[in-house]
């Protein structure tokens, strides 16, 4: 069991993670001859894309054919396909560009990063390239967003309210926060202010001396493009931070007359639970990894250490799912 002031630091390095973005006009929007120059900037990896629209359009404004477009009707695309905008900016590149994480060493994967890496320099093909629009909205794909900033607000803190759910039993906490707090929560995120983040969070956790009652954790599953379903599939299910004790242990402890300890629940007994197929094993990941802020994560990891200090800024582990091999 980490210590809290290790866990904090392991959030720290999670909230100064960014990537590098290039991020080019669509050509069809264009009303120069040539290409317009891409708009470059190191982004929070905990941020989300429609923070990034009042710059963007800004930036390339004077090269627009429909100059009465507003920020609020740009969207983003990475290779044709529109990126969800209500998913962190750290989570799309691990789904749609990431590199392997796992070392190419001898060293087993699950034993490469006991902290998630504070940039993605190390590998893959970065400035991640983007595209930005301000017209032809994919209304099957995305919500569209409003001028104020609402629609991008609303889908946040629903998020929250969901974990918040997951993890207490119920969304008292959330729903109790006074209104300073509860737009403060987003504005911290916006920001990236870590303290104000955390001043308000940790109203929303159970302390930790009291384990939560489910873990706030969505598994992304990428599928192959000719699958005939959507490109990204979602495995979500309740998951305790403890086990049930085995049979034996149960046998063991009736025998002694005492009660058996709770097992730990880790990133390795979730993913075998939930993806036995994938991973046929607790402790090894053979056929795939599990991928967090760029790093593999330990299959070791008690996953109510990683939640608190490896969420997301809406209380949520999303793990990506990379095949091996």
């Amino acid at each position: 069991m980490y210590s809290q002031s290790t866990l904090n630091s392991i959030q720290k390095a999670v909230w100064d993670g960014k990537l590098p973005l290039q991020i080019e006009l669509a050509a069809s929007e264009s009303r120069t001859f040539d290409q317009t120059d891409p708009y470059l900037i190191s982004c929070p990896r905990i941020s989300y894309l429609p923070t990034l629209l009042p710059r963007l359009h800004a930036f390339f404004s004077s090269s627009l054919i429909d100059p009465i477009s507003s920020p609020h009707d740009g969207w983003l695309s990475f290779e044709g396909v529109p990126l969800k905008w209500h998913l962190p900016i750290g989570l799309l590149y691990d789904l749609y560009a990431g590199a392997d994480p796992a070392s190419k060493g001898d060293r087993d994967a699950s034993e490469d990063a006991t902290e998630p890496p504070t940039d993605d320099t190390a590998g893959g093909s970065l400035p991640w390239r983007l595209t930005v629009h301000f017209s032809d909205w994919p209304n099957e794909e995305l919500v569209r967003l409003d001028a104020n900033g609402m629609v991008m607000n609303d889908a946040f803190i629903n998020s929250v309210k969901e974990a918040d759910f997951l993890r207490n039993g119920t969304a008292k906490k959330i729903m109790s926060l006074s209104k300073e707090d509860s737009s403060g929560l987003w504005m911290a995120v916006e920001e990236v202010d870590l303290p104000s983040y955390q001043r308000i969070s940790n109203i929303l956790l159970p302390p930790p001396n009291q384990p939560f009652r489910n873990i706030p954790i969505r598994f992304f599953l990428p599928l192959p493009p000719d699958s005939g379903s959507p490109s990204l599939k979602i495995v979500q299910s309740p998951v305790p931070p403890s086990l049930p004790p085995s049979s034996m242990a149960a046998s063991q402890a009736a025998l002694s007359r005492g009660s058996p300890a709770p097992q730990t629940q880790t990133i390795g007994s979730a993913l075998h639970s939930l993806l036995p197929n994938l991973f046929p094993s607790r402790r090894t990941p053979v056929l795939a990894k599990p991928v967090l802020h760029g790093a593999a994560v330990p299959m070791s990891a008690p996953v109510e250490e990683v939640v608190r200090s490896c969420a997301y800024g809406d209380g949520w582990l999303y793990i990506v799912i990379r095949m091996m091999g």
